[in-house]
Formats: C-alpha cells, sequence, structure tokens
C-alpha cells in the first residue's frame, strides 16, 4: 500500500470496524487519567464485537517490563492478526499511523508476543511484559526508484525521504518511519503503564539497544522485540527515535 493511502485505510476501519478479515470490532472510544501527568489519555476499546476473548488468556502476572513492537503491516491487517480465534499471540495495545491508542484487551492480562525462541522464554517473559504493537511496515527495499515492502508492494517513492530511514540492520537497508502523533501517542501510554505497574522508566544502553542478549530478561523498564531475538526480528528497527521517545517520557 502506497504511504499515502494509508490515511483512508485507517479511516475506514474507525468508520466500519472490521479488520481486514471481516470481523467486526466494537469501537468504544474512552479516556484515563495519566496520575501525576496533568493530562487524559484517549484510547479505543476494540475488542470483537462477538465477545470472542480467544486470542489473549485472562489470567494476571505482575509486569516488569514493556517490549515495544512494529506490526510489519497495516491496520485492518494488524488487527485482524492480533485477534485471531484461538491463537493467542497479541498485545494489548496497537497505535495507528493517526497516533489513535486502540485497546485490545486489558493490559494486566496476556498473550504471547515474544515467539519462539526468545531469551528467557516466550511463556515466561510474555507473561510478565506489556507489549505494544505500532502500526508500520517495517523494512523496505529499493527496487529502482521505489521502496517496496517485504509483501512486495510499493510504499513510497525514494525521493519522499521523509517516509523512511536509510538505516542498516539485520539484513535489511530502509525502514519505514513513523509519524509525529504515534511518538506524542506512544509517549502518553509509556507514562500511564509505568505509572500504573510500577515498571521504571529505564531504557537499555546504546550498546545494548539493538541487540539481543541474556541481559533483557533480567531488565527492568522498556526494551523493544529485537532484544529478545537474536537475528529474526528487527523490531522496532533503527528508524525508531528512541532519544524522542527517552526525553518525552522523562519530561
Amino acid at each position: 500500500m502506497r504511504v499515502e493511502k494509508i490515511a483512508a485505510h485507517e479511516s475506514r476501519f474507525d468508520q466500519t470496524g472490521k479488520d481486514s478479515s471481516g470481523f467486526k470490532h466494537s469501537l468504544i472510544r474512552k479516556s484515563i487519567e495519566v496520575s501525576g501527568q496533568g493530562g487524559m489519555m484517549n484510547y479505543i476499546d476494540a475488542g470483537l464485537s462477538s465477545g470472542d476473548e480467544s486470542y489473549y488468556y485472562r489470567n494476571r502476572y505482575e509486569k516488569d517490563q514493556i517490549v515495544l513492537h512494529f506490526t510489519m503491516g497495516y491496520l485492518g491487517g494488524d488487527i485482524a492478526t492480533l485477534t485471531k480465534h484461538d491463537y493467542h499471540v497479541s498485545v494489548p495495545f496497537v497505535l495507528g499511523r493517526n497516533g489513535t491508542i486502540y485497546n485490545l484487551f486489558p493490559s494486566f492480562y496476556w498473550s504471547y508476543h515474544l515467539g519462539r525462541g526468545a531469551i528467557g522464554g516466550n511463556a515466561t517473559r510474555s507473561k510478565k511484559t506489556i507489549g505494544i504493537e505500532i502500526s508500520n511496515i517495517g523494512p523496505l527495499s529499493l527496487q529502482g526508484s521505489n521502496l517496496r515492502t517485504t509483501y512486495g508492494d510499493i510504499y513510497c517513492s525514494q525521493a519522499q525521504h521523509d517516509h523512511y530511514v536509510p538505516q542498516p540492520f539485520r539484513d535489511y537497508e530502509y525502514f519505514a518511519s513513523y509519524t509525529d502523533a504515534q511518538y506524542d501517542s506512544l509517549v502518553l501510554l509509556l507514562r500511564y503503564l509505568t505509572l500504573r505497574y510500577g515498571i521504571p522508566r529505564k531504557f537499555l544502553n546504546k550498546t545494548n539497544r539493538f541487540k539481543a542478549g541474556s541481559f533483557v530478561q533480567d531488565f527492568r523498564g522498556i526494551v523493544s522485540h529485537a532484544n529478545y531475538r537474536s537475528s529474526d526480528k528487527v523490531d522496532i528497527g533503527p528508524a525508531f527515535d528512541w532519544e524522542r521517545v527517552i526525553a518525552g517520557i522523562n519530561a
């Protein structure tokens, strides 16, 4: 999908509540106070209208970490993938490109989100962490004068510099950029979650920020999916502005 069409794609989901698989979501607008931060966080409760909750587990575990992901897709497909019946691979929050925060299930419950081979164990660490998916297509490849997604469709032209970052990381050379609205919403969501669950507003140092290692399972704070998988995951990628988020959450 070309980047210019994404806004209309997200708008259709907001208007209809239908994901790319045709399943309806009950989009209920809500807000909650971010205690001590002087503001409210607006979000959309986006559970399935059918009441199907089989994509997550209704068991509570103490949370000690937040893991950032990108979806490697577009919103309608992202929501469909993360709410598949009885699939149990999901996260409580998805951020649209327009900054909308979609809440798929209560953040004190859990679902698998780190994957097989995750350092510290997929089940063990998925239970203890809160996953946030940012709707972003992720890796891009340059073909002629266009940048294409891993699915082969054109995302943008090479001349559209605002929409990608030319930075190599784990076999890829280019990555789709994030929107200002996503950064603003992510900072607010991180403030809320760190306060609610007592998770330190700490980040890995620059040496380890794009590495996977045993250090991640004992770290209390905010990390990315790539820290749990040594080679086959690239989210949250080099297009992500860590310094902007760090400055925002600690402002």
